[in-house]
């Protein structure tokens, strides 16, 4: 079976748990060609419009595209990366440039692309032709029916970048809920000009990042590809008292 080519696939399988929908929830970059009705989309929108933000700003928007209207801007974005490769200035600093990572930063990301491109695709360092082809289809949204552009208000200042990233994490796990699966997308904030004008954002509304939302293609090797997390013990640190239960009672 040609790998690029979407297959039939099982029914997808909804998380019933908070619990679950954060296992189950990946980076997917493949999709099947599966329509998603504009009440479910909604619905998921209205549920992650539950999320915390700073005094209530709710300084989100999302821009969603199916159809012709996908198409249309993908062409344009293809337009802008085959002649300029992208803005060299975002409009935040998203990260540092590639030699300014520091570990154990730069070790996970070396890990993830080896894990991406020459485990999982085959394509190894030098093969920069295959890389661009790869980093292409970030701009089909990953064959997925349905893309979205959110951003936010600038005014807030950080605190709208943290608000959108609680409501982005919440759509996610509402999605995987539903059976869909995601990809968050930060390769869009590179063509923010292009996405500006096709989408008419506003001069006080700044590109977060696109998402993909569909159904996975199950037998596509992109979607076989898994990361892996570092323990509790390695990113935390108990201040106080011991946890409840922690104590070994007496015999």
């Amino acid at each position: 079976m040609n790998d690029m080519t979407p297959s039939s696939d099982p029914p997808p399988v909804a998380a019933s748990t908070v619990a679950e929908a954060l296992l189950t929830r990946r980076s997917v970059r493949a999709f099947l060609p599966t329509p998603v009705p504009r009440d479910l989309i909604e619905r998921l929108l209205a549920l992650a419009a539950r999320s915390a933000s700073n005094s209530n700003c709710q300084p989100w928007h999302v821009h969603v595209l199916s159809g012709g209207a996908k198409r249309r801007l993908t062409e344009d974005l293809w337009r802008a990366l085959d002649a300029n490769g992208g803005a060299t200035v975002r409009e935040y600093p998203y990260q540092p440039s590639p030699e300014s990572w520091r570990e154990p930063f730069r070790s996970r990301r070396h890990c993830f692309g080896v894990g991406l491109y020459r485990d999982t695709l085959g394509i190894d360092a030098a093969n920069t032709e295959g890389r661009l082809a790869h980093h292409r289809r970030n701009y089909d949204f990953f064959g997925a029916p349905v893309g979205m552009i959110l951003t936010v208000s600038e005014h807030p200042l950080a605190s709208g970048l943290v608000d959108a990233g609680l409501f982005l994490q919440a759509l996610m796990l509402a999605a995987r809920q539903a059976g869909l699966d995601t990809c968050p997308q930060a390769s869009f904030i590179d063509f923010y000009p292009v996405l500006r004008r096709h989408l008419k954002i506003p001069d006080d509304q700044i590109t977060v990042c696109g998402l993909a939302l569909g159904y996975a293609d199950q037998h596509h090797r992109l979607n076989h590809y898994r990361t892996t997390r570092e323990p509790v013990r390695e990113f935390t640190t108990f201040h106080g008292d011991e946890p409840a239960g922690s104590q070994v009672s007496p015999a």
